[in-house]
């Protein structure tokens, strides 16, 4: 066991839930807590933006992909969920930040009444679920390893969990926002100089990059230009592109910026930073087939994840060690935290004051807290019951309902004038009950992505439940007319 690396752990992790309670104190009302006043400047909203994604799959999940498939293996993340961010600066983010909302659910009442708004709602908390608990999984990883398993993966999610649902529970969007800030700073310099040291020991980054080109990891597009093989990977693609846009988590970190211009530049910004400080942490993986090459393809081919913490452990110093972890649990615990805090600001404002109607903005304050612990003792229950599935495959199957279910009521809510309640019902419906039925049929989803399937299933949806009841009454009046 390396105490005086976990000794650090702890103490980081004390340290960043004092500044988080300390920035409690200045929560006044709900909006204080869900969206930080909507205050934040530019450079709070960019580091809170880019710390949306870069999580425990970023620093585990997604090298282990890379070094076993190539690029063409993480299409999903970071390629799709880098552009997620720049496709809602670009698109979403200035026109929802003039409606003044609270969570991205009141969208879906404002535009389409309250039936499609809980239908969606329950879309976007239950895609959370995945999401939360690769970062619990990964905060119980980072236990075992570093208390050389006297730790067990159990306790240490628990411990974790704990430790970032205090600040959480009192500080809200603030809290998440004012840690997200120091601990981007820690994860941005502390992975740069892993990456330098592992690549001076990998005999320079030139050998790596050579490496990679021998390897065809920097293929990107489908080996085979079949029908097929285009479909797949354009179903993984928009998997995280257009599912994540409607994701509270996202909206909350948009709508917390001080005027829509900031709103804007910093999720175009923050996704940009994403995708290009995300392939640092491949690096580092791919330097570890030179430096350790039979240690790390054993752990490539049973523990994947376990790559990187052992490069760190075994080959670097004592200080690497001590900003790889401080680098990795920032990542977890800004991830963690915003994604603890999201689905329960949806349940409260678009599910609660629904069946509680009238509720005071104290008794809303309170009711988020009590979700934000209730969520989290089941995704903490779910994590320690989904242990040994990949951090990679928790989160890539996350944000397929809401793919299917959510994006596109939200597209044409804003950009379509014809677009109808019914339409959107429809789109919901159709949506996810096609994507169920590839699910379930296990031939349609190997010859067709079902989330694909589902996304093409919810734009006919929308279309065609938001003009055919325009279109009838016309024909109708058309035939009277005649008669």
């Amino acid at each position: 066991m390396n105490t005086t690396l976990l000794a650090f752990v702890i103490l980081y992790l004390v340290g960043t839930m004092g500044i988080g309670i300390y920035a409690g104190t200045r929560i006044k009302s709900t909006t204080d807590f869900a969206i930080a006043g909507r205050s934040l400047p530019l450079a709070m909203v960019i580091t809170t933006t880019f710390a949306t994604w870069f999580g425990a799959e970023t620093v585990m999940g997604i090298p282990a992909k890379f070094v076993q498939g190539g690029l063409n293996a993480v299409v999903e993340d970071p390629f799709g969920a880098s552009m997620c961010l720049v496709l809602v600066g670009a698109f979403f983010a200035t026109r929802l930040y003039k409606m003044s909302l609270l969570t991205i659910g009141d969208f879906y009442r404002h535009r389409f009444g309250e039936g499609v708004e809980i239908f969606c709602s329950i879309a976007i908390i239950l895609s959370y679920l995945g999401w939360v608990a690769a970062q619990i999984t990964a905060l119980g990883l980072v236990f075992t390893v570093l208390s050389g398993g006297a730790i067990a993966p159990a306790v240490g999610m628990t411990i974790g969990t704990v430790l970032v649902l205090i600040y959480v529970l009192i500080g809200g969007m603030l809290a998440v926002a004012w840690t997200d800030f120091i601990q981007m700073i820690v994860l941005v310099v502390g992975l740069s100089l892993i990456a330098v040291m592992a690549g001076h020991q990998a005999g320079g980054a030139d050998k790596v990059l050579d490496m990679a080109h021998a390897n065809d990891w920097f293929r990107i597009l489908p080996a085979e230009h079949t029908a097929k093989s285009w479909a797949f990977f354009i179903g993984t693609a928009v998997t995280m592109m257009l599912g994540s846009i409607p994701q509270q988590d996202v909206f909350q970190r948009v709508m917390s910026a001080k005027d829509s211009r900031t709103a804007r530049n910093g999720a175009m910004i923050g996704g940009f930073s994403y995708l290009a400080f995300a392939f640092v942490p491949m690096f580092i993986v791919a330097s570890s087939l030179i430096i350790m090459p039979t240690e790390t393809r054993e752990l490539l081919a049973n523990d994947p994840q376990k790559v990187l913490p052992t490069l760190i452990l075994t080959k670097m110093p004592l200080i690497a060690q001590i900003f790889f972890f401080g680098a990795l649990v920032s990542a977890i615990k800004s991830t963690s935290s915003a994604t603890l805090l999201a689905p329960s600001t949806s349940f409260v404002e678009n599910i609660l004051k629904n069946i509680r109607p009238g509720m005071s903005d104290r008794q809303v304050l309170l009711s988020l807290r009590i979700t934000i612990l209730v969520f989290t003792a089941l995704v903490l229950t779910y994590a320690i019951m989904m242990q040994g599935t990949a951090i990679y495959d928790l989160v890539s199957s996350a944000y397929q309902v809401t793919l299917v279910g959510a994006f596109v009521p939200l597209t044409f809510g804003l950009y379509w004038r014809r677009a109808t309640t019914q339409g959107a019902l429809l789109s919901i419906v159709g949506g996810i009950g096609v994507w169920a039925a590839f699910l379930l049929n296990g031939a349609w989803g190997e010859a067709f992505p079902g989330q694909l399937a589902g996304l093409l299933a919810a734009l006919a949806g929308m279309v065609l439940g938001s003009l055919l009841p325009q279109l009838i009454p016309d024909h109708r009046a058309r035939e009277a007319h005649m008669a």
